[in-house]
């Protein structure tokens, strides 16, 4: 299982110059999609590029597993959030990849270092 941060997503949706490193995780079968990152994506593409666009890109996302957030994995973020010192929406989808046991991709400095992440670093 593979998760991929927002950040990951925007890379790739807007063609930035990481979109190649995520692409081959977006590929995958397994990909996992918590719904706080669904959020994000649409969000930003939205405000970004279009509402057309962030449909699209909406549309791709819940083509993953998509997974709502429960009172199990609010409880799992609010501990990871402590333990790490992580922001809600983060700690929601480190939660998620932890449940899961999925593998999260980011390039978000947040993550970095922490356990069954992958960083990407931006150049």
């Amino acid at each position: 299982m593979t998760i991929v941060d927002s950040c990951g997503w925007l890379e790739y949706f807007k063609d930035s110059p990481l979109a190649d490193h995520y692409e081959a995780y977006l590929a995958g079968p397994d990909l996992v999609v918590p719904t706080v990152v669904l959020y994000e994506v649409y969000k930003v593409l939205c405000r970004d590029l279009s509402q057309q666009g962030a449909n699209w890109a909406a549309a791709r996302l819940k083509t993953s597993m998509v997974v709502p957030l429960d009172d199990r994995l609010a409880l799992c973020a609010a501990e990871l959030s402590l333990q790490h010192g992580l922001p809600m929406a983060d700690a929601i989808v480190y939660a998620t990849a932890r449940s899961w046991d999925a593998l999260l991709v980011t390039s978000d400095s947040h993550f970095e270092g922490l356990p069954g992440v992958e960083y990407i670093e931006r150049k």
